[in-house]
């Protein structure tokens, strides 16, 4: 798979009213994972409702990879500072990183299965 972007993150200190404004102004449906955490659909890309309180600071695009190691070398080797080491969550193994401009992203392989 050829790296590319196909997740977006809210962040929101209000779960709820994050999701549910999106269901009424949009019409897009939301799946709860749990108490700080609801995906999207239906919003042309997959996405999520971030309200943990270590999430990011602003909406970042995620980039999904085939090989998650190749990916962070690539981004150091480009100049990206890593923002936060990969960790593992429900879909599959991250990191976030900002590029030079300033940007924070991140990337992601899926869990196999």
């Amino acid at each position: 798979m050829a790296d590319q972007i196909d997740y977006i993150e809210f962040p929101s200190t209000d779960k709820a009213a994050t999701s549910g404004f999106f269901q009424s102004a949009f019409g897009w449906g939301v799946t709860s994972y749990g108490p700080v955490y609801d995906g999207i659909e239906g919003a042309g890309i997959d996405g999520g409702v971030d309200g943990a309180p270590e999430r990011v600071a602003a909406t970042m695009a995620i980039v999904r990879t085939s090989d998650l190691d190749d990916a962070e070398r690539r981004v150091r080797a480009a100049g990206g500072e890593i923002t936060r080491a990969q960790f593992d969550f429900p879909g599959g193994r991250r990191f976030h990183f900002r590029e030079p401009g300033g940007t924070e992203l991140a990337v992601y392989v899926a869990r196999e299965g």
